[in-house]
């Protein structure tokens, strides 16, 4: 696979082409990220006792709460961020059942 060029960061960008660069590459970035964050819910499936201990509604609230504030600490929009901090723990809550059944199967 040929190396990709260093993106630049976003005061630096000068041109659409470096900005979608940056955000291509923050893309893959992201995926990266999230590609671990979906192996500690496979660990979670694997260390759990019992099916009905994946779903924590108190533990959701608590990390959506503070991805939000991360965010508007960050100066970025903190209600957006907490909408794909939902999708994204329902998300991981479906497939950590799903590893969870798998495991047990």
């Amino acid at each position: 696979m040929p190396k990709l060029p260093e993106a630049k960061m976003p005061d630096d960008c000068r041109s659409m082409i470096e900005v979608r660069e940056g955000v291509d590459a923050t893309d893959r970035e992201l995926v990266a990220l999230l590609e671990r964050r979906f192996g500690y819910m496979r660990a979670a499936a694997r260390i759990k006792p019992n099916r009905e201990a994946v779903r924590d509604e108190e533990r959701k609230a608590s990390v959506i709460a503070a991805a939000r504030a991360e965010a508007e600490a960050r100066g970025i929009p903190g209600a957006l961020i907490a909408q794909l901090w939902d999708d994204l723990v329902e998300g991981s809550i479906a497939y950590e059942m799903q590893e969870w059944d798998n495991t047990r199967s």
